[in-house]
């Protein structure tokens, strides 16, 4: 299933560089350097499950990033936010890793957070290097396109690795692993574009509010709780993106 999202970023990817002119010279090492975090992240990702539960490791990780993004950007993008900002940062933050630790007997093994905190510093240090990349590139849409294709890597490695469990999957579980790349890439391309008008911290978190969006969803279609801590989540979550969207700078 990874190789068949990776692939729905290599399709977009080719045609994106073949109608785009290509990013200058000096954003090719940003190229190279998140496509090697990226290979990180799958790993310790996969890592994290195997050792922490989803609903504890996957909110933690995103909740995270938001901030060590920030950090990261004011060290290596030289940028400085609002106090008021950086409040929105930390309430989405935290209202989002509330997902984590406000469920009924919510437990995680002693390695789950841990791993689930390295997931997160791959996060932020793609990133922030994208950011960085994207802003000197000099063409957005020919370096998300060259950054996708980069992916190809992660396709032939995963079929050329796992090809009987790829023979295996049934028609609608490949359709659903393509069709998942593409949404996912799309994502991430209006994430790259962002950062080329906004500041890395605040975009990342404002993007990491899909998990918020992911929990409603399973209050009010899926029926699924706890109902009380999820609406305090997006309620902290929202407030945070209004001080935000009101901070001086921004």
């Amino acid at each position: 299933m990874l190789g068949l999202i990776a692939l729905g970023h290599v399709v977009p990817g080719i045609a994106l560089v073949l109608w785009f002119a290509p990013p200058i010279a000096a954003s090719i090492p940003y190229i190279i350097a998140s496509t090697v975090i990226h290979w990180a992240y799958y790993i310790g990702l996969n890592a994290a499950y195997r050792v922490g539960d989803l609903s504890v490791v996957y909110p933690v990780a995103r909740g995270l990033a938001p901030v060590m993004v920030a950090l990261g950007a004011q060290v290596w993008a030289d940028e400085t936010l609002p106090l008021a900002a950086w409040c929105g940062i930390l309430a989405i933050s935290g209202g989002i890793m509330l997902l984590a630790f406000m469920r009924k007997g919510a437990v995680t093994p002693n390695a789950g957070l841990p791993a689930a905190v390295g997931v997160a510093l791959t996060i932020a240090g793609y990133s922030i290097v994208d950011g960085i990349g994207i802003r000197l590139s000099q063409s957005p849409l020919g370096y998300i396109g060259w950054l996708f294709v980069a992916e190809v890597l992660v396709v032939f490695y995963v079929f050329g690795t796992r090809w009987p469990r790829v023979r295996a999957l049934s028609p609608r579980a490949a359709a659903l692993g393509l069709f998942g790349g593409v949404v996912s890439g799309s994502a991430y391309a209006l994430v790259l574009i962002a950062n080329t008008m906004a500041p890395l911290g605040i975009v990342s978190a404002l993007r990491e509010t899909s998990v918020i969006f992911a929990a409603l969803i399973g209050v009010w279609w899926f029926a699924e709780g706890p109902r009380r801590s999820r609406l305090l989540a997006a309620v902290v979550v929202g407030a945070g993106i209004v001080v935000i969207a009101g901070s001086k700078g921004v």
